[in-house]
């Protein structure tokens, strides 16, 4: 039930009229951190949506949802959930059914069901479905037939039928983390995009790019392979923790076969977590897509180095990443190069900034 007076609960807020809202910058902090004590992680989600409305989204709606990966239409709903009735109300309501009907069946149906499985061990639910019926003259579904065997665990294999049952269960518990859902933080090394670029042979046959880059500094790193593995991707993503000085927070990668195994091992290994795009939305990727657009136009097509001689290929690589990481301006960072970024980055915050040196590492 909405709350017109939520708002008295937080005397932070102040309305400049009644469908003007206007938070003072300090007091989202406030808001944030409330959130975090009494919000789930989807909720938060949904309150960075809020908070960038009112700041660096300057009131738009579509600045915001373009940011977000999310529609103008999810944007204007959330926010009248969050002006009528507060944090609560960035909550999803369930959906699940008032009058939840119930498995109906009787204690004479679970004996028949008991006894023709008994009699019938390798038999298959529809089987046993129709010989119910040829018996006992009463129509019964395959669903309740599979539940009995389920429930009493029917089966003439127990074990394999456990461990069939185990691996479906972590089979469930393993879902992707979607990019969607991270909240992300203004933060550099917070999320690393990585992705692989296909390079046809002019001979026939490929070479694979691996890409990253950082989604607030623009720090970018690059290398070719000649196979597509989860192990070369393993070797990128090591030499890429390496070049951030082990900083390196959350990495985002799409789907592809690459980017799983010794891959998501390594992940394991230095506790980095796994988000994932998702499938066919590149635009959850939009800023390596735009980097990987650049390395494309910039350096592979330009080079005079054939991606046949990878080891030459990735020398000459190595010099075009310090141009654009050390020397390249770029529009998004005020024409400032990621490297000069950097130093303000962590001259403000008053950290010891990692040695960018690394990028000659290959």
């Amino acid at each position: 039930m909405s709350n017109p007076n939520w708002w008295r609960d937080y005397k932070f807020f102040y309305f400049e009229s009644k469908d003007r809202f206007r938070p003072k910058v300090d007091e989202w902090l406030y808001l944030r951190g409330q959130g975090r004590k009494q919000l789930s992680s989807q909720a938060q989600l949904k309150l960075e949506w809020i908070i960038y409305y009112y700041s660096q989204g300057n009131k738009n709606a579509s600045t915001t949802a373009k940011y977000f990966n999310v529609t103008r239409k999810t944007i204007h709903k959330w926010l009248k959930r969050f002006k009528d009735v507060g944090l609560k109300g960035l909550e999803e309501n369930s959906c699940a059914p008032i009058h939840v009907r119930k498995r109906q069946i009787s204690i004479e149906q679970r004996v028949r069901i008991k006894s023709l499985r008994n009699k019938y061990p390798k038999y298959g639910k529809m089987k046993l479905t129709y010989l119910y019926f040829k018996q006992y003259q009463e129509e019964i579904s395959s669903w309740k037939i599979q539940k009995i065997i389920e429930e009493g665990n029917l089966y003439p294999d127990k074990p394999a039928a456990q461990r069939a049952r185990r691996r479906q269960i972590q089979a469930k518990s393993h879902q992707k983390q979607r990019i969607q859902k991270l909240i992300k933080e203004n933060k550099v090394n917070y999320l690393w995009h990585i992705d692989t670029v296909i390079l046809t042979l002019s001979e026939g046959g490929y070479r694979y790019l691996l890409t990253a880059i950082d989604e607030v500094s623009k720090m970018a790193y690059a290398r070719l392979y000649t196979t597509h593995s989860s192990r070369n991707a393993r070797d990128f993503l090591e030499r890429l923790i390496y070049l951030t000085d082990k900083k390196v927070i959350n990495i985002h990668s799409d789907n592809g076969s690459e980017f799983k195994m010794e891959f998501e091992e390594a992940c394991r290994h230095l506790n980095i977590p796994q988000w994932y795009s998702r499938p066919h939305t590149p635009k959850d990727n939009a800023v390596l897509e735009r980097f990987n657009r650049t390395i494309q136009e910039e350096f592979v097509q330009m080079s005079e180095v054939d991606i046949f001689y990878v080891d030459e290929f990735n020398q000459a690589l190595t010099d075009w990443l310090i141009e654009y990481n050390f020397h390249r301006p770029h529009q998004t960072l005020d024409y400032f190069t990621p490297l000069e970024y950097l130093d303000n980055y962590y001259l403000k915050t008053q950290q010891v900034s990692p040695s960018y040196s690394s990028l000659t590492y290959h």
